[in-house]
């Protein structure tokens, strides 16, 4: 095995708590449709009982800067860019992309977006062989970021206090 190549760190690159396994329905050790009944039945982090809650590295400035250039590359085109998904694909007629201002995703934890990222959701692709890991946990802080800079003012921040956050500098 090359230097640097063994991923021990499962959150780190997986988005998953460790010793858990992916539900995601593209998971061949999963029921199928596990996590559609989940999320029928739950809300919140609880929706996603497997993915991590927590940043698995500290989210500085410099990771959020580098998560919105990687953000404007590739997610600017489906998602748009206060991530409201009207992106410009929307707008000549493909499928509507998620919005990331929805409570739904306020409140999924960060390995949610993780795992979409990593594994592709709907009508994603996976971005897994494109974006580093690094960079895919940069995106998603830039994402916790675009959420919080679109909450409505006086509105009812969905996210609970601190389960999102990494430790900002």
């Amino acid at each position: 095995m090359p230097r640097g190549f063994l991923k021990t760190d499962t959150e780190f690159f997986t988005g998953k708590k460790a010793g858990r396994t992916s539900s995601t329905p593209g998971n061949a050790s999963a029921p199928a449709g596990t996590q559609q009944v989940i999320a029928a039945n739950a809300t919140g982090p609880a929706a996603y009982p497997d993915d991590v809650e927590v940043f698995p590295l500290p989210v500085t400035k410099e990771v959020i800067d580098r998560g919105k250039q990687r953000y404007e590359i590739f997610c600017t085109v489906c998602h748009g860019p206060t991530g409201n998904g009207d992106g410009m694909i929307v707008r000549r007629g493909f499928r509507r992309a998620a919005s990331f201002n929805d409570d739904r995703l306020r409140q999924a934890p960060v390995g949610h977006f993780f795992d979409a990222v990593t594994n592709g959701w709907g009508a994603m692709p996976a971005y897994a062989p494109q974006i580093p890991v690094q960079d895919r946990w940069a995106i998603i802080a830039y994402i916790r970021a675009l959420q919080l800079s679109q909450m409505p003012p006086g509105g009812n921040p969905s996210v609970r206090e601190g389960a999102n956050q990494g430790t900002a500098k």
